[in-house]
């Protein structure tokens, strides 16, 4: 897939560092990934209030992206031990 493909948002964002972290989690498992923000260049970061940042990655993409986001990297060994 390349990003002249149709694209689709995956998610928004209030800010635009998480936002480019999950994109280069995709990146890393080979899905193109793109961060769209209108924050002025990171200028004005409260104007993710009013436009969100876009995380958007080919449609043909989207689901195994959104199922990589929402795996955990590294689930914890011993979470409910105590």
């Amino acid at each position: 897939a390349t990003m002249t493909d149709d694209l689709t948002v995956l998610r928004t964002y209030g800010d635009e560092m998480t936002a480019r972290l999950d994109a280069m989690a995709l990146e890393a498992n080979g899905i193109p990934a793109r961060v769209l923000a209108d924050t002025a260049g990171g200028a004005l970061p409260s104007m993710a209030l009013v436009f969100p940042v876009r995380l958007v990655v080919p449609a043909a993409d989207a689901a195994l992206a959104r199922a990589l986001l929402d795996t955990p990297a590294e689930p914890p060994e011993d979470a409910d031990a105590g």
